[in-house]
């Protein structure tokens, strides 16, 4: 007899999902950042719908994961054809698409860093950290230890949240014995009176340098020169720290520190990477030579998940790390990577990085003027289209995380009268003390959404102060 294991339910209204949800959804996958998220029923470029036709300008466009706007036509065409050509293959076997993408990116990377090197894919951000972590300790003869930064995230996963800052991914899951040791990060709008941020990134090294200085600050062999650690985990740009820029200066010396005492620096491109700040990767703006590269999220425009690391040859190799070293069921799977393949395609057919920093230009101007109005801004910053809006106190420095976990909420009503309609306001919410606006909008904005969006921020921070 047939075992009918599951039967399918009728259409339901959106009070019985929520019912449904309530019972039997894990809140675990971090879905629950609203008492009632928000249900949508379609997407087009800048924009997401719910049931009742309403329009979301989205400012943070699923965590910088759809880079290119939601259902880019380019984009979803290749989706779509390798559906009907080959949407699965195993992968101990090869497909065109996979070969084509890591040469393309490891090509790139020689011609810009000077260093050969190979790409190794994995599904999700956080794996594909974890790749690294066993890419960087086995070519270190297994040291576990890491340097990070405060305000770093890296994903959460249990290695990924070992050098993740944030205590509150660890609590849960017990004692993590090799949790990195958190730097401090040049955030120079919360940093020392009276200092550049030149000066702040400078002080910030000489701290870290200064770990290095004799063998009772426990990190460092004096009689061999060795060190106890294997690697130096970045973001360029700090994601869910609040999209904080460190000056031009800081990497640079950092990396100075680093490789005198054989310490790999390891660049976390995940959010920040695929022209978020006008260049493929973030790293490019600071004048260093990554070892390990770890990249994501936009790689794919948030269709079939696909992420990767790409390492110096040396800590690469097969005879270094052979096959089987990690493994992943869909780790190159060929939706991903011919989306992905014709993503680099197409921004490296126009001086895509150009347009960014152009339209980057234009928002952060914009969010100047805005300033200028609400004292409750702290700080706006921008690289590209990685932009910051700190909310706070009338004083325009104590954080004020209520009034910005206000304006996301009233966003989200879809109730906003602006010039041209009615729309709703997808916010994320970031920082350390979560009072930073992080702003990744879609590189294909226009400069009529951008002045919308800086409508929008205006009227939403007129009814929240006055609330």
């Amino acid at each position: 007899m047939h075992d009918k294991i599951l039967s399918p339910l009728a259409p339901v209204d959106e009070a019985e999902l929520r019912r449904l949800e309530a019972e039997y959804c894990s809140y675990g996958d971090t879905v629950h950042y609203m008492e009632e998220p928000k249900f949508f029923d379609g997407c087009e470029g800048s924009y997401m719908y719910d049931a009742e036709g309403r329009q979301f300008l989205d400012l943070q466009m699923w965590y910088s994961a759809v880079n290119f706007g939601y259902r880019n036509p380019r984009l979803n065409a290749v989706a779509h054809r390798q559906l009907d050509t080959l949407p699965q293959v195993a992968s101990q076997y090869l497909h065109r698409e996979k070969v084509e993408l890591a040469a393309m990116i490891a090509q790139d990377m020689e011609r810009k860093f000077g260093r050969k090197g190979r790409v190794h894919f994995n599904v999700g951000g956080a794996q594909a950290v974890e790749d690294s972590l066993k890419l960087v300790r086995n070519a270190s003869n297994g040291k576990q230890l890491m340097f990070a930064f405060e305000g770093g995230y890296h994903g959460r996963t249990l290695g990924a949240s070992a050098i993740t800052s944030s205590y509150r991914y660890r609590r849960r899951f017990g004692h993590f014995s090799d949790r990195a040791q958190f730097i401090e990060f040049p955030y120079h709008f919360r940093g020392p009176k009276g200092m550049t941020k030149e000066e702040y990134g400078h002080y910030c090294v000489q701290k870290f340098a200064r770990l290095f200085e004799t063998e009772y600050n426990g990190v460092l062999d004096i009689k061999t020169g060795e060190a106890e650690y294997a690697a130096f985990y970045i973001e360029p740009i700090q994601g869910t720290g609040g999209y904080v820029i460190p000056p031009p200066n800081f990497f640079i010396e950092l990396k100075k520190v680093l490789d005198q005492h054989g310490i790999k620096l390891v660049v976390d491109e995940i959010q920040m990477g695929m022209y978020r700040t006008g260049k493929l990767w973030s790293i490019e703006h600071f004048g260093v030579q990554p070892d390990v590269l770890v990249f994501g999220k936009a790689l794919t425009n948030g269709l079939n998940p696909l992420s990767g690391v790409w390492a110096r040859e040396e800590l690469i190799n097969p005879g270094i790390f052979p096959p089987g070293s990690t493994h992943s069921t869909f780790n190159s799977n060929p939706l991903g990577t011919s989306v992905a393949l014709e993503a680099l395609k197409m921004t490296s057919e126009v001086d895509y990085g150009a347009a960014v920093m152009e339209k980057g230009a234009y928002f952060l101007k914009g969010l100047q003027e805005l300033q200028k109005r609400w004292p409750q801004i702290g700080d706006v910053d921008g690289l590209g289209l990685a932009l910051r809006c700190e909310i706070c106190q009338e004083d325009g420095f104590t954080p004020n995380k209520a009034l910005l976990d206000l304006m996301a909420d009233e966003g989200m009503k879809g109730d906003l009268v602006a010039k041209s309609g009615t729309y709703g306001l997808i916010l994320d919410v970031g920082g350390y003390y979560k009072n930073v606006i992080t702003l990744a909008p879609s590189l294909e904005i226009t400069h009529e959404e951008i002045d919308l969006a800086i409508e929008l921020l205006d009227i939403l921070l007129r009814r929240c102060t006055a609330a």
